[in-house]
C-alpha cells in the first residue's frame, strides 16, 4: 500500500512538471520482503496433546522366534517373568530367477509355441522391481538417478532408461484406475471440493486441480485454470462438447449478452452437442465480429449446459471451493470454503482497542463453531441439528 501511494505521488509530481522520488538502489541484493501471512491455517488445527502408543499391537508379526537365557548364568532364585519383544528390521535382497520357456515348434502349422510367464512378470523385470521403481519415484520423491544407484547398490543390472520407461511406458492399467477412481469418487456424494496450485509441467506454469470430499481425492493438471478447464477436469479430460439449449440462453441472459446475439443463437442447432472445432466454426462463420468476452460467455454457457446433459461422468450438483469466478456457474449450488473465508478477516487491522476486541471475539466464535460443525459431522443429533 505504501509503494502504491508512493508510486501515484511521484505520477502526480511528474504530471506537474516536477520530480518523483529519485531510485537510489543497494549496493547489495536486499532480502525479498516476507508479504503477509493471511493464511488460516494456524486457527484452523488445533494441536493435540502428544501422547506415547503402543507399537507392537500394529507391528505385523512375520516369524517368531523364542530367545532363552543361558541357565548356567542363572541364580537358584531367578523366577520366569514373561518376555521382552522387539525388533522390526527388512531385508532387502534380489530374487532374480532365471525362467526357461519351452518353445515348441510345429512345421504343419509353420508356428511357434512359447511357455507363457508366470502372472505380473512381463519383459526383463519382475513386479518386485516395477513396484519399487514407482514407489521410490511418487512416494519417496527420488530422482531417477537415485533410483538407479539404489537398484545398482543392491545388485539389478538395469539402465537409466529402463527406469524411465518403466515409470512413464505402458501405465494403462494405472490410468484405468486412476479413472474408476475418480468416478466413483465424483458418484460418491453430491458434493465435491475444488481448488487448484500452481505446477511445472516441462519447465511450463500450469496448474493442478485437486478435486475431492472425504472418501477420495484426484489430482488433474491442465494448462489454464478457465470455467472451461474446470469443466475439462470435472469430465476427466474428456473431448470438449457444448450445447445451445435454454439453460445456456438463460445463461447469457443474466451474464449480460445482448438480445439480438441470443436470438441469434437461437437458430443455431438446439439440443445437440457440439464438437470444440464445430462450434468455433459456427462463430466464426455466422459470429465474426463477437468481442473476446461475449464469445467466452457463449463458449462457457454451451459448455456448461453440454456437461448437465452429458451422462458418461456423474454431474457435481454442489462445489465446494474459494468463490473464484471461474466456479460459478458450473453447478446448481456453490458453497465457499470455511477456511478461505476465515482469511478475508486476518486482513483486517483495526487500530481502535475496542474494534480490535470485537475481531479477536468474532474469530474466536467463528473457529469454535467450526469445530462444532466437524464434531456435528462425525456425529450427527437432532438437538444439534436444530440449535440456533
Amino acid at each position: 500500500m505504501r509503494e502504491e501511494i508512493q508510486r501515484l505521488r511521484d505520477e502526480n509530481n511528474r504530471l506537474k512538471g516536477e520530480q518523483g522520488k529519485p531510485t537510489i538502489k543497494p549496493s547489495t541484493k536486499p532480502d525479498p520482503p516476507t508479504p503477509p501471512d493471511h493464511s488460516s491455517e494456524r486457527e484452523r488445527h488445533r494441536p493435540k496433546a502428544w501422547k506415547k502408543g503402543s507399537k507392537i499391537q500394529q507391528i505385523r508379526i512375520d516369524r517368531e522366534q523364542v530367545l532363552r537365557v543361558d541357565p548356567g548364568i542363572l541364580p537358584p532364585d531367578a523366577a520366569f517373568k514373561g518376555y521382552e519383544e522387539v525388533v522390526q528390521d527388512v531385508v532387502v535382497h534380489t530374487d532374480n530367477v532365471l525362467f526357461r520357456k519351452e518353445k515348441f515348434y510345429s512345421p504343419a502349422q509353420g508356428k511357434t509355441y512359447l511357455a507363457d510367464l508366470p502372472p505380473s512378470y512381463q519383459g526383463e523385470f519382475g513386479p518386485g522391481v516395477r513396484a519399487l521403481v514407482i514407489i521410490f519415484a511418487f512416494a519417496c520423491q527420488m530422482s531417477e538417478p537415485k533410483i538407479l544407484e539404489w537398484f545398482r547398490q543392491v545388485g539389478i543390472q538395469i539402465s537409466a532408461g529402463q527406469i524411465s520407461n518403466l515409470l512413464i511406458k505402458d501405465q494403462h492399467q494405472f490410468h484405468g484406475e486412476k479413472d474408476a477412481v475418480y468416478r466413483a469418487g465424483l458418484a460418491s456424494s453430491p458434493w465435491q471440493h475444488l481448488d487448484d496450485t500452481a505446477t511445472r509441467v516441462n519447465g511450463q506454469n500450469q496448474h493442478c486441480h485437486v478435486v475431492d470430499n472425504p472418501l477420495y481425492s484426484t489430482y488433474l493438471t491442465t494448462p489454464w485454470k478457465d470455467r472451461l478447464s474446470v469443466i475439462d477436469v470435472l469430465r476427466n479430460g474428456q473431448p470438449r462438447t457444448f450445447r445451445l439449449n435454454g439453460e445456456a440462453l438463460k445463461y447469457l441472459e443474466t451474464a449480460g449478452v445482448s438480445g439480438l446475439t441470443r436470438r441469434q443463437l437461437s437458430h443455431w442447432p438446439q439440443d445437440r452437442d457440439l464438437d470444440e472445432a464445430t462450434m468455433h466454426r459456427l462463430l466464426e462463420e455466422y459470429l465474426p465480429d463477437l468481442g473476446t468476452q461475449t464469445r467466452k460467455w457463449i463458449l462457457d454457457a454451451a459448455a456448461v449446459a453440454a456437461y448437465h446433459t452429458q451422462t458418461e461422468w456423474p454431474v457435481v450438483r454442489l462445489l465446494v471451493c474459494d468463490g473464484a469466478p471461474q466456479f460459478t456457474w458450473i453447478t446448481e449450488e456453490l458453497a465457499l470454503c470455511w477456511v478461505h473465508e476465515g482469511r478475508h478477516y486476518k486482513k483486517l487491522f483495526p487500530y481502535v482497542p475496542q474494534h480490535q476486541q470485537l475481531l479477536d471475539d468474532f474469530l474466536k466464535h467463528f473457529w469454535d463453531f467450526y469445530r462444532e460443525l466437524l464434531a456435528y459431522r462425525q456425529q450427527p443429533t437432532l438437538e444439534e441439528r436444530t440449535r440456533h
